[in-house]
């Protein structure tokens, strides 16, 4: 009765903490372990002042119903449970991640690890899990590759027509050139669809060659913008000295008219993408212009200080560049 007059004033944390040293007191020698509910009562006075001073109450429940459970039903505790086994084994997390899936249908995984890659969950990642490389080939050669790229290009769209422009000949969009503008998937058939690490010598040669195709949505997009009066800017990771045949490249699939083609220059050698495009945003600003949109393949393509009022990600699950 003393116990259960002290436990109902759980809330005085103080007094019922030092009944409960008093009573260990006087009954040293006492096996608790044969008296479960006496001990789960016990128990709790001294866990919930220690977790009361650390703010992990909602724990001390949890531990409380495991053990109650077992105190009532002593068949089912035959094998002791502890927190840890109230996670599923096949819950834990791989070493292995993101290289492998935990059992997943091989489908199931290469869709949620393309999911994590366009929202950026899956951070700097060197190349896609080989076992996804067949899917994600069908993935960009696709009909839903067409899709999600028209609902991108469609929400930038219903975006811009929201803008008020200045009528300045100062209110930009900036495009990224390459899996934003145009489509390289010639060059990666050729090399496993991301599956094998990005090799900048060998993607150098194929923008030399200037096959790349117009991505239809893009273009589309594109050609609205422009027709609304927003001044285009391209602002590409390729290099200066590829300038002839990309502007060649661009034109012959349909892009004109651009108000400037920004390429790395000596001095933006080895930059971070990331650095690299944020700067030269900077400076776009700093000419007074105002970047009311901007789309990208890459999030380094969109983040950084400046950043544009709205940015829009375009798909692309074939390489990362941080």
């Amino acid at each position: 009765m003393i116990l259960a007059h002290n436990f109902r004033g759980l809330d005085d944390i103080t007094q019922v903490h030092s009944f409960y040293l008093i009573y260990k007191r006087c009954h040293p020698t006492l096996p608790l372990y044969k008296f479960p509910i006496l001990h789960i009562l016990l128990s709790a006075v001294e866990l919930k002042f220690s977790f009361k001073q650390k703010g992990m109450l909602p724990l001390l429940l949890l531990l409380l119903l495991s053990s109650f459970s077992s105190s009532l039903f002593p068949a089912a505790a035959a094998e002791p449970e502890t927190l840890l086994r109230l996670v599923p084994p096949e819950a834990l997390i791989s070493s292995e991640f993101p290289g492998t899936s935990f059992g997943e249908p091989r489908e199931a995984y290469c869709e949620s690890w393309r999911l994590s890659v366009e929202t950026n969950n899956a951070g700097n990642w060197r190349k896609i899990p080989s076992r996804c490389a067949e899917l994600v080939e069908a993935y960009v050669r696709g009909s839903q590759y067409a899709l999600d790229s028209k609902v991108v290009a469609r929400h930038a769209h219903a975006y811009a027509k929201t803008v008020k422009l200045s009528g300045d000949g100062k209110d930009a969009w900036i495009f990224d050139v390459d899996e934003t503008l145009v489509s390289n998937l010639q060059h990666y058939a050729d090399h496993g669809f991301g599956s094998k690490v990005w090799n900048e010598s060998e993607f150098g040669k194929w923008v030399s060659c200037g096959k790349s195709a117009a991505l239809p949505w893009s273009l589309w997009l594109y050609r609205k913008l422009q027709g609304m009066g927003f001044q285009l800017i391209l602002l590409t990771g390729r290099k200066e000295t590829h300038r002839n045949s990309t502007e060649h490249n661009l034109l012959a699939v349909g892009y004109h008219s651009w108000k400037k083609l920004i390429l790395r220059g000596n001095l933006d050698a080895g930059k971070r993408a990331t650095a690299y495009k944020s700067e030269k945003r900077a400076e776009l600003v700093g000419e007074g212009y105002i970047i009311h949109g901007s789309s990208g393949d890459q999030w380094s393509d969109l983040v950084g200080v400046p950043m544009a009022r709205r940015s829009f990600k375009v798909p692309n699950p074939m390489y990362h560049i941080p």
